[in-house]
C-alpha cells in the first residue's frame, strides 16, 4: 500500500518480555523456510488461510495451532481492533538480510504491513526508499512497501518480528499516520489474563470473476505511475499505446462483465480475453516501468490484475468411500 512517507511509528508500546517468552516456548516445528527460499529468512505462521500450514493469501483467515498457544500475542493483534490477514512471526538470522524489492501483487494493492519487533539490537535496520530505521523491541510501525525496502541484520542475534497484514479501520489508520502525542503518553498494551480478545480474520473476498469496477480501479492505479525508464520518442510511443491497450482491457472487460456477471459462468472467455491483453501488452511494456520503485509494468500489470482476474476453479474433494463422485453424481441428473 503507498503511504505519505516510507515509515510511520505508532504511539503504542507492548510488554517485551512477555512476546518474547511466548516466542522462545515455541517447538523448533514452527519454524518454516521463507516462500522464496531467502537465505537465513524463516517464519512461524500465526494467521494463514484455514489456519493451515500455507503461506497462500487466499481463502478464510484462521489462527494456526501456534498463536493458539500465544495468549498475549493474540491480544495483541485483537487489540487494534482491525480484521487480519495473514500474519507471521519472520526471523532473521544473524548477518543475513532481505533483498531490496518492492511488493508489487495484487494482495499489497490495500493492505499494510504492521511490525511488532519482538527480539532484535540496534544493528538491525530497515531501509525503504532512502530512509533507515531501527525499529525498537516492543514497538509498532507501518512503512510503504510500495517503494523500494530491504533489511539488514548486522548483529550477531537472530531478529523476530510480529508481521499481520490489515486494511486498517479509519480508527486504525488515525493512530498510524495522525498527529502522535508525546511519547510519554504513549499507551502500552498491557497483559490481561483475564481478556478473551475477539480476533478479527479475513474472509475470501474474491468473486469467481473479478469485478469491472475493481479492474477500472486497479488499471488507472498502473497508469498513473508508469513511465519510462529512458525517454526516447520510441519509448514514448510504446507507452502511449501500452495506455491505450489498457483502456480498451478496462472497456471489453467491463462489457464482458455486463453480459455473464462475475459469478464464473462463461470463464473460457474472461481467460481469452486476459491471454490476449497479456500478449499484446508483451512487446508493449519494453522499457516500461513505475515511477515510485522502477517495477516492470509488464511485471505489475502481471502480478496485480491478471493473474488475478478468474479464480482458478479447484476439484473438489474426494468423496467418503463408497459414495459417487460429483462426475459420477452429476450423471444421475
Amino acid at each position: 500500500m503507498r503511504l505519505a512517507k516510507p515509515f510511520f511509528q505508532l504511539p503504542v508500546l507492548f510488554e517485551v518480555d512477555r512476546l518474547q517468552a511466548e516466542v522462545a516456548a515455541l517447538p523448533a516445528e514452527a519454524w518454516v523456510a521463507h516462500p522464496d527460499s531467502v537465505p537465513g529468512n524463516s517464519a512461524a505462521r500465526l494467521i494463514s488461510a484455514g489456519g493451515a500450514q500455507t503461506d497462500s493469501v487466499h481463502g478464510q483467515m484462521l489462527p494456526t495451532a501456534w498463536l493458539d498457544s500465544m495468549p498475549y500475542t493474540r491480544q495483541v493483534l485483537a487489540g487494534f481492533g482491525v480484521v487480519w490477514s495473514r500474519s507471521r512471526l519472520m526471523r532473521l538470522a544473524p548477518g543475513a538480510g532481505v533483498p531490496e524489492h518492492a511488493d508489487v501483487n495484487y494482495h499489497w494493492h490495500a493492505r499494510v504491513r504492521l511490525h511488532i519487533p519482538i527480539q532484535t539490537r540496534p544493528q538491525v535496520r530497515f531501509h525503504c526508499d532512502g530512509e533507515t530505521v531501527h525499529m525498537a523491541a516492543g514497538e509498532a510501525w507501518i512503512f510503504d512497501n510500495w517503494r523500494r525496502h530491504h533489511v539488514e541484520n548486522g548483529s550477531n542475534a537472530d531478529r523476530v518480528h510480529l508481521v499481520a497484514d490489515t486494511t486498517g479501520t479509519a480508527a486504525f489508520w488515525q493512530l498510524a499516520c495522525g498527529r502522535p502525542p508525546p511519547r510519554d503518553q504513549w499507551r502500552t498494551m498491557l497483559w490481561n489474563p483475564d481478556a478473551a480478545p475477539r480476533l478479527l480474520t479475513e474472509t475470501d473476498q474474491r468473486f469467481p470473476v473479478m469485478p469491472a469496477a475493481e479492474v477500472q480501479m486497479l488499471i488507472e492505479d498502473l497508469r498513473a505511475e508508469l513511465t519510462m525508464a529512458v525517454d526516447t520518442s520510441d519509448a514514448r510511443l510504446r507507452m502511449t499505446r501500452f495506455g491505450l491497450l489498457l483502456e480498451s482491457f478496462v472497456q471489453d472487460w467491463r462489457q464482458l462483465c455486463a453480459l455473464h456477471g462475475v459469478g464464473g459462468r462463461a470463464r473460457p472467455d474472461f481467460v481469452r480475453l486476459a491471454n490476449a491483453v497479456r500478449q499484446a501488452a508483451t512487446p508493449l511494456a519494453a522499457g516500461l516501468v513505475m515511477r515510485t520503485n522502477n517495477a516492470s509494468a509488464l511485471l505489475v500489470l502481471e502480478k496485480r490484475v491478471l493473474q488475478h482476474l478468474v479464480v482458478v476453479q479447484e476439484a473438489p474433494p474426494d468423496p467418503p468411500r463408497g459414495q459417487p463422485k460429483a462426475t459420477e453424481r452429476a450423471n444421475f441428473t
